[in-house]
């Protein structure tokens, strides 16, 4: 009896796992980074996932809501989500003690197909709050540096005080195994050291072969469009262009339909979606 339950509970896609918060770590103003360990050990050690796919995360008592993950698959036993406090279920988030206890469930989405980028140079273009899902992507590469060519990272903010990841970036600068471009539109304090102006303005920066390139993008809507077209100039094709998009997902299995983009599931088909998806479904972005 106890076995049944058992095999009931993890095959039940909403049925959330008891989850400890074990260190947030203050960001933005008004995000927060959340490293977070299943209570089960095996489900700790044994949670696999993509980067781009995300979680439910349930608050018990107030309500749950989707969170990309932010941490790289291969650092396993913890998994990152940077979230900012706006709603009610983050609003909960934020106000919960230290070691409280949480529910996640998923991982849900595609997330990036990571085999069919290997052995390809890979091109991240955030834009602000854009690079929490892409930070998972950027160090799985970077972990797996033996498997793609360049790896560049173009990453713009409205100022310094708005980056997220902002330190843990600036560190990458100097390393010789991915170029890292960081650009802010202002710098009111006068210290800001690295590129000023739009993040498109980074790509008069790095030279980029399209036929051996893969893009990653994602960020505010009107970024989508300067940057799509930044790339589409560049002759990259378009299945070559994979974009994270968030949309409201609830149920994250493809029930509810809030996430619905014409006739394609968030939850279920994306949230990675390539240029030629965009094209066939205009509201898409």
């Amino acid at each position: 009896m106890c076995d049944h339950q058992s095999h009931a509970t993890h095959n039940n896609p909403y049925l959330p796992h008891p989850a400890r918060i074990i260190r947030t770590l203050p960001q933005i103003q008004d995000h927060q980074l959340f490293q977070i360990r299943f209570e089960d050990e095996d489900m700790a050690r044994g949670f696999a996932y993509r980067p781009g796919q995300f979680v439910m995360l349930s608050v018990i008592g107030t309500g749950e809501a989707p969170f990309s993950i932010s941490s790289a698959p291969t650092h396993p036993g913890v998994i990152e989500l940077c979230v900012r406090r706006i709603g009610h279920v983050t609003k909960a988030l934020f106000a919960l003690p230290p070691n409280a206890l949480v529910g996640i469930r998923g991982p849900y989405g595609n997330g990036f197909p990571v085999e069919r980028l290997q052995q390809n140079n890979l091109l991240l273009v955030a834009g602000g709050l854009g690079m929490a899902p892409l930070r998972s992507l950027l160090w799985y590469a970077l972990d797996n540096r033996s498997k793609f060519k360049d790896v560049i990272l173009m990453y713009g903010g409205r100022n310094p005080d708005e980056m997220l990841f902002k330190y843990e970036l600036l560190n990458l600068i100097d390393r010789t195994d991915v170029q890292c471009l960081l650009t802010v539109d202002r710098d009111d304090s006068g210290i800001w050291k690295a590129h000023k102006g739009v993040v498109t303005m980074l790509f008069d920066h790095v030279e980029l072969d399209p036929n051996s390139t893969y893009a990653a993008v994602c960020g505010p809507d009107v970024m989508f469009r300067f940057v799509l077209n930044e790339l589409l100039e560049r002759g990259f094709s378009k299945d070559r262009m994979l974009m994270s998009l968030e949309r409201n997902m609830q149920c994250g299995v493809g029930k509810c339909g809030h996430c619905m983009i014409g006739y394609k599931y968030t939850c279920l088909d994306g949230p990675i979606f390539t240029y030629w998806d965009a094209i066939n479904l205009q509201e898409m972005i």
